[in-house]
């Protein structure tokens, strides 16, 4: 990858919550011409089926929308083996609240992850929800979500090509 070829490698874009993270790493693939959107949200309620439905029309036909909420590491493996177009996560923090609601070995998921993010050779961009800017969460699991959240994040910062950070629609370089 070159610092001139956005899309080359893999990239880790983080950002808060409507940051314009996602927004950003859409516009990235929709300028080489679309790919496929590795979708791990759960329609939990109405609301939120809303929400992914109008995500859905939002991309229109450059897009494939692969939604898999807890098998991120084989969608992955899958779509490099078929050569498949570029790919974005949606997002790695939306999975992390999956594994632990399905009580998965979050160690284990996230080793599997960090084993695979080398071996890929299509472009990848894994969005995620920097969590780690705010106060201390009052609760056991909320703190466990963003001590997992952050541990995940340094992992896959090490291994990607790329590091982005979105404030406010305005996308920084980290790395």
């Amino acid at each position: 990858m070159t610092q001139n070829d956005p899309l080359g490698g893999m990239h880790l874009i983080l950002g808060g919550a409507r940051s314009g993270k996602s927004r950003f790493a859409e516009n990235i693939i929709n300028h080489a011409g679309g790919g496929i959107y590795v979708a791990t949200g759960r329609a939990w309620d109405d609301e939120m089926a809303n929400r992914i439905d109008l995500h859905k029309q939002s991309r229109g036909d450059l897009w494939q929308t692969i939604e898999e909420p807890l098998d991120l590491c084989g969608t992955l493996a899958t779509c490099n083996r078929t050569g498949a177009k570029p790919v974005l996560v949606d997002c790695l923090t939306l999975w992390l609240t999956n594994l632990m609601l399905e009580d998965r070995d979050i160690d284990a998921e996230f080793d599997q992850l960090c084993e695979l993010i080398p071996t890929l050779k299509i472009p990848v961009l894994l969005v995620s929800n920097e969590v780690g800017f705010g106060i201390v969460p009052e609760n056991a699991m909320a703190r466990t979500f963003r001590d997992h959240a952050g541990r995940l994040h340094q992992r896959i910062a090490e291994l990607v090509d790329r590091v982005t950070l979105v404030v406010a629609g305005i996308p920084m370089q980290v790395k």
